[in-house]
């Protein structure tokens, strides 16, 4: 025990924890979306026990990964379309793509659905249309597709198990504790909602980038890095991701109070 309590270790862990709070406000916002789409009476507690088995298995992949690592490391095929598609795809890369994918297209679909005449899922008692099983295996679903960046990250930093799942709890906490605040201010702001749902699109555009370089970097070879008609897929960097997050929400405020400003200035128009 006192060989874990190192200065270096202490400062990992802070650093995880830092990095752990980062990365999960994107899988804090879909958690707090998602849990809104089962039965009302089942909300909160679809939120946590999405996230407690969420993190349960995020500590089962942590494990999983730093005895496989070299195994998912490796390219279960290269790609060799010459000016077409070229590169190489590991685990890392299918992970990516198919929650990119599954992201984008539930914001998409999301959007949509607020754009509709009528919510043809929402029953007249206020459920939605999907059950609380379905929801908890979604958002377990996608807290793993989340936690896969991190958890690649974080083993870059260490590869003490005790130090890397003590960070992982620590932000299973934080989310507990944070997961119905964010709920309830989505809840009584409607149109952050869109601002969510927009900032989860670019979300599955990240991880869609984060692909590209899976395999180049597992490998340590930028040749496997994948092309598409020469172009290198390139990940945005997270500087670039939460400047245009910072963007969307300056643009939503702003927009919100010249709203409210119009409305006002109509209200007093209208007296007069």
């Amino acid at each position: 025990m006192t060989d874990l309590l190192t200065l270096e270790n202490i400062g990992n862990l802070l650093v995880l924890c830092f990095l752990q709070a980062v990365l999960g406000f994107d899988n804090l916002l879909y958690i707090s979306i998602e849990s809104q789409r089962a039965p009302v009476a089942q909300q909160a507690a679809v939120r946590k026990w999405g996230i407690v088995i969420a993190v349960a298995l995020r500590i089962v992949l942590l494990f999983a990964m730093i005895r496989l690592i070299d195994a998912l490391a490796e390219p279960f095929f290269v790609l060799n379309w010459d000016g077409v598609l070229t590169g190489g795809v590991n685990f890392a890369t299918l992970v990516f793509i198919i929650g990119g994918v599954f992201i984008i297209y539930t914001a998409v679909k999301e959007i949509s659905h607020m754009l509709a005449i009528e919510h043809l899922g929402t029953d007249v008692e206020g459920k939605s249309g999907k059950s609380a099983a379905h929801v908890v295996m979604l958002i377990v679903f996608m807290n793993l597709i989340f936690s896969f960046d991190s958890v690649l990250s974080a083993l870059a930093i260490t590869d003490v198990f005790v130090v890397l799942a003590t960070a992982i709890i620590l932000s299973g906490l934080a989310m507990l504790l944070l997961a119905d605040r964010v709920t309830e201010f989505i809840k009584a702001n409607r149109m952050y909602e869109v601002l969510g749902l927009f900032i989860l699109l670019i979300v599955g555009i990240v991880l869609l980038g984060e692909s590209g370089q899976a395999a180049a970097h597992a490998m340590h070879d930028p040749d496997l890095a994948l092309r598409f008609f020469g172009y290198e897929v390139v990940p945005m960097s997270k500087t670039t991701f939460y400047f245009s997050v910072v963007v969307l929400v300056a643009v939503e405020v702003i927009q919100s109070g010249y709203t409210r400003k119009l409305n006002a200035e109509r209200r007093t128009a209208a007296r007069h």
